[in-house]
């Protein structure tokens, strides 16, 4: 409960985290399981509170998917969110607002959005007016 209490924590993060402090596998999937019954514990609380702070930080679709399977969660809902305007935000905020004049700072501005997670559709709308 008090791992619960802090942050949100999804099933497989709350099973590493008991089994590493030795606690027995049986009773961390029945105890995960009760408080799921509860509604104490959510994958799907998890995954949008996860989403949004990521979301906030600056992060694509992409990277945050891959992020969320780390965490155990395989789907996730991301039609809230304006990932096409946060890039366009992202490249404005690290690289200024004019567009690059040549090929090679395109290119590294690209990759960098890239890095982020972005893919090539936010990409390529970052780069319009």
């Amino acid at each position: 409960m008090r791992m619960l209490v802090r942050r949100e924590h999804s099933t497989l993060e709350l099973k590493q985290k008991l089994s590493a402090k030795g606690f027995d596998s049986d009773l961390v999937d029945c105890t995960i399981s009760k408080l799921t019954q509860e509604n104490k514990q959510s994958d799907s609380r998890f995954s949008e509170d996860f989403i949004r702070m990521r979301f906030n930080q600056g992060k694509g679709p992409i990277k945050i998917a891959i992020e969320l399977k780390q965490r155990g969660i395989n789907t996730s809902d991301f039609s809230e969110f304006d990932f096409y305007t946060l890039a366009k935000n992202i490249r404005q905020i690290k690289f200024g607002c004019g567009f690059p004049s040549d090929f090679k700072e395109t290119a590294k501005q690209k990759r960098f959005l890239q890095s982020r997670g972005f893919d090539f559709e936010h990409i390529k709308y970052a780069f319009t007016e």
